[in-house]
C-alpha cells in the first residue's frame, strides 16, 4: 500500500484562550465555531479572484479545535470559477493534503477516493509543502471563517491552504484580503512550512508567486531548488 501522510499528524493545536464569556478553553486546545451547510450556499469572490463557497443560512452551529497550520491544497491551476473542477472540489487539489471524495456503501462514506501518497509528488518530496503556516488575520482568532476547526471537513479551508500567482504569502497579519484561502504568519518577515520529506523550512512572505506555486504542486515539472 502506498504511504499516505494523516492530515491529524500535521496539525498544531494552539494555545489555551478564551473565546466565549465566562468559559474557559481546556489547555493545549482551543475551540471555534463554525457552520455546517443545510440549505444556502452563497458563492464570494475574494480579492484573488477566487470565487469560494460560503454558508450563511440554514446551518447547524459546531464546535472544535483549530490549529495554527494547515495542509497544502496546492496550487489555483485547476481554476476557481464556481465549476465542479475547481481547485477546492473534492479530487482537484494539487498540493499533498487535500479535500477528497467520499467512497460510500450505501448512504454513508466508508473511505476516501483521493489519497495522496509519497509516489505521488512527482517533484520531490524536498521541493514540495507538506503543510504551513495559516493567515488568520489579528482579531480574527477562534472566528469562523477565518479560524473555524479544522476537524470539519465540509469546508476545505478549515484544514488547509493555497499559494501561487494571485495568493501571495501575506506579510501583514492585519490582512484580510485573501485571509480563507493564503499562507501567512505573525512571526516578522518569515512563514514557516513543514515540507513532504519531513524537513521544516521558513520562507520569506515575499517569496516570488511562480516559485510559491511551484511549491504548492506535488507535480507540476516545475522542481524547485532550494538555492533558487
Amino acid at each position: 500500500m502506498a504511504s499516505v501522510w494523516p492530515s491529524r499528524s500535521s496539525t498544531v493545536v494552539k494555545k489555551s484562550r478564551v473565546l466565549v464569556p465566562g468559559t474557559l478553553v481546556p489547555p493545549t486546545l482551543a475551540l471555534s465555531s463554525s457552520s455546517r451547510a443545510l440549505t444556502t450556499v452563497t458563492w464570494v469572490a475574494l480579492p484573488c479572484g477566487c470565487m469560494i463557497p460560503v454558508t450563511t443560512t440554514g446551518s447547524t452551529v459546531l464546535s472544535g479545535a483549530v490549529g495554527d497550520y494547515g495542509g497544502n491544497h496546492g496550487d489555483l491551476s485547476p481554476g476557481s470559477a464556481g465549476l465542479p473542477t475547481d481547485f477546492y472540489y473534492g479530487g482537484n487539489g494539487t498540493g499533498t493534503i487535500i479535500s477528497s471524495r467520499a467512497r460510500c456503501n450505501g448512504a454513508l462514506p466508508r473511505d476516501w477516493i483521493d489519497r495522496i501518497g509519497h509516489k505521488d509528488v512527482t517533484d520531490g518530496l524536498s521541493n514540495t509543502f507538506l503543510a504551513g503556516e495559516m493567515h488568520v488575520p489579528v482579531g480574527k482568532l477562534g472566528q469562523s471563517p477565518e479560524d473555524a476547526f479544522i476537524f470539519n471537513g465540509d469546508h476545505v479551508f478549515n484544514f488547509s491552504r493555497v499559494g501561487g500567482p494571485t495568493v501571495q504569502i501575506v506579510s501583514d497579519k492585519r490582512s484580510t484580503g485573501n485571509s480563507l484561502v493564503a499562507w501567512g504568519s505573525w512571526h516578522p518577515d518569515v512563514c514557516h512550512f513543514a515540507m513532504a520529506d519531513g524537513s521544516v523550512r521558513a520562507f520569506a512572505t515575499t517569496l516570488n508567486t511562480d516559485m510559491l506555486g511551484r511549491l504548492c504542486n506535488r507535480s507540476d515539472g516545475q522542481i524547485v531548488a532550494m538555492g533558487e
